[in-house]
């Protein structure tokens, strides 16, 4: 589950079934984006971004009967990603907006 194969959904497609309670919400820089991980074992299971508030990007491992193998992969970084929040950290890599 750590190795995360992300899918890209519809905010309207997504329903939590079960572990709601679980889910921990991490952010940070504009405190935009929310990410969700299980307060549990801290699997890192989706995430809503800045650049595309009305989907979530979910991690497909998380998912019983995903094949995440057979999901098309396009990799990405975070560390070109701007950084907009005042008083940003100075350790926070990427551009400056």
């Amino acid at each position: 589950m750590r190795g995360a194969v992300m899918v890209k959904v519809p905010e309207a497609d997504l329903t939590v079934l079960s572990g709601k309670d679980k889910l921990t919400l991490y952010q940070w820089n504009m405190k935009t984006a929310k990410h969700y991980f299980c307060s549990v074992c801290g699997t890192y299971v989706f995430h809503n971004k800045r650049a595309a508030p009305d989907h979530f990007g979910v991690n497909t491992r998380c998912l019983r009967g995903v094949d995440a193998s057979a999901i098309p992969i396009c990799a990405t970084e975070g560390e070109n990603m701007s950084v907009k929040a005042k008083g940003a950290q100075v350790n926070w890599l990427g551009p400056r907006e």
